[in-house]
């Protein structure tokens, strides 16, 4: 007999969200560039803070994350009371969606954009709304014309994953500017210190009612393994957020390493100004041989083959190195590769083997 206990509308239409592999079977060492993880880690003065905690973990955290609110509002000159933190940004677009959509409103999404936005709607019983991208950057146009008055959310990847590309700000203030007057533009901007000028969305947030930004200490700031993210929003937003925000959902170690992690912009720079020599080396030597690589402003490149086939084939070859890369078939890119951009030796070891694989090298 079936049961009788449903779940709520949308859920079951949910499809699962599959991460990586981290492991080759038959490989004990293994080069994984799949993730978008940071090659560097975190910071000496992050790991320190991180070390430090162990002698307090019995003891709450505070619930209003003031020091790392205010350590990020003084580096990235913000206004603390706009900025709410979460487990890694995924947590803050999550607050957006249970606070702004639900049964029979729409959450617009592009192509090729971050896999949760879906998900996210139909978590709260929205529907998700695609909408095709050009030449693998977001169409304006198109993200305007498939709005309608039950339009809620759009959800923007800026830079772009798996793409690596970027709306420029003119067309960030024209998509905020374009929307329905009830709904909100968010800017997701998990690779945002990989694009060079950038501010995320900020300056925006604050000349607007309607935008919100998210980033991640996950990426640049190599703390992926403890999920810590913010956002930034008008404050009316952000207490909104704040109302479904459980209470203790950072950790007082997550706290205090992600703090040490932001004042530590020494280690930023150098981070973001070797992926930046690493992922042009990456681009021109992949189109050098043959595989077609947009410019990208991110951690990674999608290399781009003539077929799914040889997309496939490929991705054998690296794995038959120990080299793990990420399929984006799921991402509307069956015939692409997602590179992360690793260090100089990483990177010229996978254009040795896709040379190889190209007969080229």
């Amino acid at each position: 007999m079936a049961s009788k206990i449903k779940p709520q509308p949308g859920i079951m239409e949910i499809a699962l969200y599959k991460s990586g592999e981290a492991t080759i079977a038959g490989k004990t060492e293994v080069l994984k560039l799949s993730a978008n993880e940071s090659p560097y880690g975190p910071s000496d003065k992050a790991k320190a803070a991180f070390a430090k905690t162990a002698a307090t973990l019995h003891r709450y955290p505070g619930t209003d994350h003031a020091d790392l609110r205010s350590a990020i509002a003084e580096v990235h000159g913000l206004d603390p009371a706009r900025i709410i933190c979460g487990v890694g940004s995924d947590e803050v677009l999550q607050f957006v969606a249970q606070a702004y959509a639900g049964k029979g409103d729409e959450v617009i999404h592009t192509e090729h954009g971050f896999a949760m936005y879906p998900i996210l709607a139909h978590a709260v019983g929205a529907k998700p709304v695609c909408v095709p991208e050009k030449n693998r950057r977001v169409d304006v146009d198109a993200v305007l014309s498939a709005c309608t008055p039950k339009t809620r959310i759009v959800f923007i990847t800026n830079p772009g994953n798996p793409t690596g590309t970027i709306l420029s700000k003119k067309d960030l203030a024209r998509l905020a500017n374009g929307i329905p007057e009830k709904a909100l533009l968010v800017l997701d901007g998990a690779y945002t210190e990989f694009a060079d000028g950038s501010d995320g969305g900020a300056s925006l947030v604050e000349a607007r009612e309607n935008v919100i930004m998210t980033r991640t200490f996950s990426k640049a700031y190599g703390l992926g393994g403890l999920r810590i993210g913010w956002g930034y929003a008008p404050v009316e937003i952000i207490e909104v957020l704040n109302r479904i925000r459980q209470p203790f959902n950072l950790s007082p170690t997550q706290l205090a390493t992600a703090e040490a992690a932001v004042r530590d912009q020494d280690w930023l720079t150098k981070v973001v100004t070797d992926n930046a020599r690493n992922r042009a080396w990456l681009v021109e030597a992949l189109n050098d041989i043959g595989v077609a690589a947009d410019e990208s402003h991110a951690n990674f490149v999608l290399a781009r083959f003539n077929s799914e086939e040889e997309a496939a084939g490929c991705d054998a070859a690296l794995r038959a190195d120990g080299i793990i890369v990420r399929r984006v078939g799921g991402y509307g890119f069956p015939q692409g590769l997602r590179i992360t951009v690793g260090e100089e030796s990483a990177c010229r070891r996978v254009v040795h083997v896709i040379g190889q694989f190209k007969g080229v090298r």
